[in-house]
């Protein structure tokens, strides 16, 4: 009697019949995960940064470093203005 017996999954040997690639046709993968390098990185904060990094130093490119070098000094420029610092002594006196 099958009260006490669990039903067996049917196996199926299914084969495309246009697919001519390489590969698993199954499979979901996007075309640029080869290239990439953070996706998926290891959980966390710490992991997250370390990935970044490890992204911004193999993957240089100059408008890019630019582009954060302006940012990060306007971003400190504003924090010395809001918290009242005297800006004078970077100017020379005449």
């Amino acid at each position: 009697m099958g009260l006490m017996k669990l039903k067996k999954n049917k196996k199926y040997n299914y084969k495309p019949r246009y697919y001519k690639g390489d590969g698993n046709p199954f499979e979901l993968k996007h075309k640029f995960d080869d290239h990439r390098t953070t996706v998926n990185p290891e959980k966390g904060i710490k992991g997250k940064f370390n990935a970044a990094i490890d992204d911004y130093r193999y993957n240089q490119d100059d408008s890019v470093n630019k582009r954060v070098i302006i940012i990060v000094a306007i971003l400190v420029l504003l924090f010395l203005f809001i918290i009242g610092f005297d800006l004078t002594i970077f100017f020379p006196n005449n």
